[in-house]
């Protein structure tokens, strides 16, 4: 049975109760995603769903919430340098790691709950 998944659909993170503006602003002004309507029958839950060609992240509202300091995302990213310097620009912190990852440099931010994100160059 090896070979059946195929793709990541989306990946979720964890957020607080009534922060959705926090999450439309970083996804949207920082990181360059678009927001997309959740179905109907989610909307109520809270949280914000974001997408941009085949990446997609999903925030969904934890009751309890903790930031995830060590399990993360890690998306690539074709205009890395650019985008480091429009991530620094908003304000956020960037934690370079000088081993690369598969030969690409690679660090990580912290969305406005801090949770980790990892960003590889292309």
């Amino acid at each position: 049975m090896t070979g059946i998944l195929r793709s990541i659909d989306h990946v979720q993170l964890a957020m607080p109760a009534g922060q959705e503006s926090l999450a439309r602003t970083f996804c949207v002004h920082v990181l360059g995603l678009d927001e997309v309507p959740k179905p109907p029958e989610l909307a109520n839950r809270g949280g914000a769903w974001f997408r941009t060609g085949s990446v997609c992240l999903h925030y969904g509202v934890e009751p309890e919430f903790t930031p995830s300091k060590k399990a993360h995302p890690a998306f690539r990213c074709g205009n890395y340098h650019e985008l480091l310097e429009h991530v620094h620009r908003h304000g956020i912190t960037i934690v370079p790691d000088e081993n690369l990852f598969e030969g690409k440099a690679h660090c990580y931010i912290f969305d406005p709950f801090g949770n980790r994100i990892e960003i590889i160059s292309d």
